[in-house]
């Protein structure tokens, strides 16, 4: 093992970097569009998804930590998007739904982000695309 310090364009956390900026940057003016940040969006497309849950769940399919989903949660639910109600079985815990206006968001967008994923595997070539999405979810599957 050499003691180099590697090229940053050979810098794993880098690449990660400069790849999620190449995916986001044209997600983002979507996502200014329509009146909602990167963090709120992954969170009304994990309800629209998933269903109703809790919080914790919420963090972890969105990527988010949860005292940064707390402050989210108020913001959508203060925008209408998401409604918060005691879970059936214990009252101290919340279950969080996404509202008809909130689905409306997603209903409204969904084509533009579709259009993005597909013109970036048509220039990955299809077969590249499933190999570095196979790539980074084995990556995040690794035991640290």
């Amino acid at each position: 093992m050499t003691n180099e310090v590697p090229l940053t364009s050979r810098s794993l956390p880098i690449a990660l970097l400069r790849a999620r900026e190449r995916v986001m940057g044209p997600i983002r003016k979507m996502l200014v569009d329509a009146g909602v940040t990167e963090q709120q969006w992954r969170v009304l497309r994990v309800l629209n998804e998933e269903g109703p849950q809790e919080p914790t769940h919420i963090a972890d399919r969105a990527c988010l930590l949860l005292p940064s989903l707390t402050r989210i949660l108020q913001k959508l639910e203060i925008k209408g998007f998401i409604m918060r109600n005691a879970h059936p079985c214990d009252k101290r815990r919340q279950i969080v739904e996404i509202t008809p206006k909130g689905q409306q968001i997603i209903r409204d967008n969904i084509q533009i982000t579709r259009h993005l994923a597909d013109d970036l595997r048509a220039k990955l070539g299809p077969e590249r695309h499933e190999t570095l999405l196979d790539l980074l979810n084995d990556l995040r599957d690794l035991e640290t």
